[in-house]
């Protein structure tokens, strides 16, 4: 079946709607077309040894569910059955009970299948359509000769791609989020290709992979990864594994790998990140498309808890992104997966948009996942996609390769890989969908094996050329950098604090913006007035008493005439022995916070006062001009901060324990490729062409 024959069928299935309109919305119908697909495709592959499995079963009444489920997959051929007498034909020879007779051979399914059936929550829609009278119409649409699903009419793979089809339209009618239910199969298929491409053992006799997805959807990174594999080696064994939180998605993805002959026991329901059902599993391969920009409050308290708890003895002990975006969480929990070098190692591909590649300032739960990665030497290579590529949205994204056992060439280095120009324009878009990567069908470049050709090849300053406004230009795809190059310190640089003091009228004033003064003439007392009321006096008084001892330190002491032109102290020591002096001939003593709330109304920056120093005489920071600076791992911070900071603030200095290591990974920035604006000359022929443009339109209107 050609791309356009299962696309037909597809359409076909999905034009069954059209009776359910009225009742259902648009974003219902899938509702009820994936699984009554669904049904119908186990029906085929059930009609060959139907009669047999019933003969079987009459056997074998009143056994466990396990023994008969044993002895009637050993005759259907497949890891489910039916025994009920009914098979989707019959469900129409009796119109009036065609609901209770729908309900009764669906029961008649193995309990894997039921299982479907249940998240599927079919039994609700077979009730509704009952009650709408669409019920028989509908299922009688589906037995129409147009839609074959017999195995020899379409296989299983190409089924696979008719369920895809059905879920796109379904996702685009319902408006949701991109990637919630399926990932552009090209870029299922060049993901496969970066993590397959390079393993030399592929081919073996009889080898045995595990392919992993914990955000497994429909299952369609599963299915292409075990189709290359067997495409390589027809005797290869590939075993896949999944887990999905989505009832639907789930159902649909189990259904798919029983219609292979799967082990579908394998793809497991259930929260990912709270609820591992794949615990202490280990994965040759592992893919996945995380939720784009998804906030993880819903699984916070478990994985807090796992990080503070189980540190890196559990998923998450590397760091925690912000709470808006977990995409993180699952590469990490895709990283403790990983089987140890000694047993073989793993290889993983995940999509991310541009958000970890830099979100997170050194110290933070990004830039510390990012360093543990990179530091252990395990991030292999990063391929930025084109854009709008998705259905629901039109965002970059990135392909990250991740593995614990590079080769030779590649260790301690990390291959960026700008794929952004390979694209070819779509006929009609789908949703946001405006561009795809060719793969070498309907008259496209193969530009998948063009991209993984440059992955593979891991060339420094590799180059293609591409159209650009009508031109030919030539540009850097591939760089390949040191792990340390992602790296750098942000260190923290201080300047002195230097202020000068004058208690004039409008300093004194700004006492009352001050907390620790303004609470002075506050009460704690709620219970007595009248002791409330005495306590804000006495605050009021004390306030008051404060003002008059600034009011002494002017030049001639409470001179009103000297009042208009106060002293101004340059030296904070100076200023505070003057203060102590005059609250000792006013008898006050002052505490810390009065004293620290004097300065900052008092105080005023001033760069020609001397340093303010702390009691050891070590100079004080002033927190208003401090400072930071990247320095990169590859230099020293002092060889850096000689050079770049010294000759512009000669008093600076830093402080080291607030130094801190960071990672992010500027893709973008990288391959950044300037562009000259366009000369003055030219923008001034643009702009009087539009001049006259606009004459002759005028001319026209009052001809």
């Amino acid at each position: 079946m050609s791309t356009d024959t299962h696309k037909q069928l597809a359409n076909f299935i999905w034009s069954i709607c059209n009776l359910l309109r009225g009742p259902y919305k648009r974003n219902e119908y899938r509702k009820v077309i994936l699984p009554l697909t669904v049904l119908k495709r186990f029906d085929s592959i059930l009609a060959p040894t139907k009669e047999k499995v019933l003969a079987e079963a009459k056997k074998h009444q009143g056994k466990s569910e396990t023994v008969q489920y044993s002895l009637l997959t050993s005759i259907s051929g497949v890891k489910f059955y039916n025994t009920s007498p009914l098979d989707f034909g019959k469900l129409l020879d009796d119109p009036s009970n065609v609901a209770s007779s729908l309900t009764g051979y669906i029961n008649g399914f193995s309990p894997n299948v039921r299982a479907i059936f249940e998240k599927f929550k079919f039994g609700e829609q077979v009730a509704y359509m009952a009650e709408k009278d669409l019920l028989y119409r509908v299922v009688k649409a589906f037995q129409s000769e147009a839609l074959d699903l017999r195995p020899e009419k379409v296989d299983n793979v190409q089924m696979g791609y008719v369920f895809e089809e059905l879920i796109r339209i379904g996702a685009e009618q319902s408006n949701e989020e991109a990637g919630d239910h399926f990932t552009p199969r090209e870029v299922i298929q060049l993901m496969v290709n970066l993590l397959l491409s390079d393993e030399t053992d592929l081919a073996r006799s009889h080898v045995v992979k595990t392919i992993f997805d914990p955000t497994c959807g429909t299952g369609g990174m599963l299915s292409t990864a075990e189709q290359y594999l067997r495409n390589l080696n027809s005797k290869a064994n590939p075993q896949l594994f999944g887990q999905d939180f989505n009832d639907e998605s789930w159902a649909v993805c189990k259904s798919d790998m029983l219609i292979k002959g799967e082990n579908a026991e394998n793809i497991k329901l259930g929260d990912t990140l709270k609820d591992d059902q794949h615990a202490g599993a280990q994965f040759d391969y592992m893919l996945a498309n995380p939720p784009f920009g998804v906030e993880w409050k819903q699984q916070q308290k478990t994985v807090e808890d796992e990080h503070l708890k189980l540190g890196y003895n559990g998923r998450f002990g590397a760091g925690l992104p912000r709470i808006n975006d977990g995409a993180f969480l699952f590469l990490q929990h895709m990283l403790s997966k990983m089987r140890p070098l000694e047993k073989g190692g793993s290889r993983i591909a995940i999509v991310f948009n541009g958000s970890p590649l830099f979100t997170g300032d050194a110290g933070s739960g990004e830039s510390e996942i990012r360093r543990w990665i990179i530091e252990n030497d395990w991030l292999e290579g990063i391929v930025a996609l084109p854009d709008q590529l998705f259905y629901n949205t039109g965002i970059s994204t990135y392909i990250w390769v991740l593995t614990n056992r590079k080769a030779k060439e590649r260790k301690g280095k990390v291959q960026l890989l700008d794929a952004r120009g390979f694209f070819v324009k779509m006929r009609k878009s789908l949703g946001n969908k405006r561009n795809r990567i060719g793969d070498g069908t309907e008259n496209t470049p193969d530009q998948i094996a063009t991209i993984t050709k440059l992955y593979g090849e891991f060339r420094d300053g590799a180059t293609r050329t591409f159209t650009v406004d009508g031109q030919a230009q030539q540009h850097i795809v591939s760089k390949v950098f040191p792990n340390s190059h992602f790296g750098y310190r942000k260190i923290t640089v201080e300047r002195p604090l230097q202020l000068n003091f004058q208690a004039s009228p409008e300093r004194i004033a700004r006492l009352d913006e001050v907390k620790a003064f303004a609470s002075l003439a506050t009460s704690k007392k709620t219970k007595n007035e009248t002791e409330r009321l005495k306590e804000i006096a006495a605050g009021q008084q004390r306030q008051q008493a404060i003002r008059d001892l600034l009011l002494t330190l002017c030049h001639s002491g409470l001179d009103p005439e000297s009042r208009k032109s106060p002293k101004l102290y340059t030296d904070r020591k100076a200023f505070l022995t003057d203060l102590k002096k005059a609250a000792k001939t006013a008898g006050l003593t002052l505490d810390n916070a009065e004293v620290k709330a004097i300065l900052s109304a008092l105080g005023e920056r001033d760069p020609k006062a001397a340093v303010c120093a702390d009691a050891k005489g070590r100079p004080e920071a002033d927190s208003d001009l401090r400072d930071t600076e990247s320095v990169p791992l590859s230099e020293t911070i002092e060889a850096y901060f000689q050079r770049e900071v010294l000759p512009h603030v000669p008093d600076a200095w830093m402080d080291a324990d607030k130094t801190k290591v960071g990672y992010e990974i500027p893709l973008t920035r990288e391959f950044y490729v300037y562009t000259p604006p366009r000369s003055l000359e030219a923008i001034e022929a643009e702009i009087e062409g539009l001049e006259k443009e606009i004459v002759d339109m005028l001319k026209g209107i009052t001809a």
